[in-house]
């Protein structure tokens, strides 16, 4: 079992060739666009949810902020949608990928950041150092300041990377440790595989609370530069 541990973390390949683009392509496949006067359920539900999220998260934005709207819809919809896929059994989840999650927020911080020098110049620079801060400290609060504004696009990969392997983790350590006390206990065994169910459940919905976590934070990051 040890040796199989992070075997579901590996880019799955055929014929040599990596299937991870093939893989981050297949989610879109899940919302398509409808062009009929009156919509199914499938696609009502999904644009319920997306009016829901969309004033949720813009409803603070300026105009200039607001123009980002089918991004970051797009972002939750996408991180959201190969989370939940992860869950199923055989498959692979892009988003345990650390390169990936630092390919998506690095470009998005770095616009947000642009943004911000580019339309609110003096405001970006004086978080560089806060009000009435003594002389002394002033350089040292200038480095500070500096490192924690480039640590924002590693945590946010960090953290979304973390908080999907880990649930991945579990999920395959419980059921290993299920399949093995079939053989010696059932009652021990129906117990794990009732914590088993439970940990499913509730990887669901942080697939869901990552999701729109990363793409918040990304919002609010759009926030204080726009």
């Amino acid at each position: 079992m040890n040796e199989n541990l992070f075997a579901s973390f590996i880019t799955p390949m055929i014929l040599g060739l990596p299937l991870a683009t093939l893989i981050v392509m297949f989610p879109s496949l899940l919302f398509p666009t409808s062009n009929r006067l009156v919509n199914n359920r499938f696609i009502s539900l999904q644009q319920w949810m997306l009016q829901l999220v969309s004033k949720q998260m813009m409803g603070i934005h300026n105009a200039k902020g607001q123009t980002w709207a089918l991004m970051l819809m797009s972002l939750i919809l996408f991180i959201g949608s190969t989370n939940l896929l992860g869950l199923l059994p055989h498959s692979f989840t892009p988003t345990t990928q650390l390169s990936m999650n630092l390919g998506m927020a690095i470009p998005l911080w770095a616009g947000a950041v642009v943004t911000g020098f580019r339309n609110k110049t003096k405001a970006s620079l004086a978080h560089f150092l806060p009000q009435g801060t003594p002389t002394p400290l002033i350089p040292m609060l200038v480095v500070i300041e500096t490192i924690s504004l480039f640590i924002q696009p590693i945590a946010l990969a960090v953290r979304l990377t973390a908080n999907i392997t880990a649930g991945h983790l579990l999920i395959h350590l419980i059921g290993g440790a299920t399949l093995a006390l079939m053989s010696i206990s059932t009652t021990t065994a129906l117990v794990t595989f009732t914590i088993l169910v439970l940990l499913t459940i509730l990887e669901f919905a942080v697939a869901m609370i990552q999701a729109y976590v990363f793409t918040l934070l990304v919002s609010l990051y759009l926030h204080d530069n726009t």
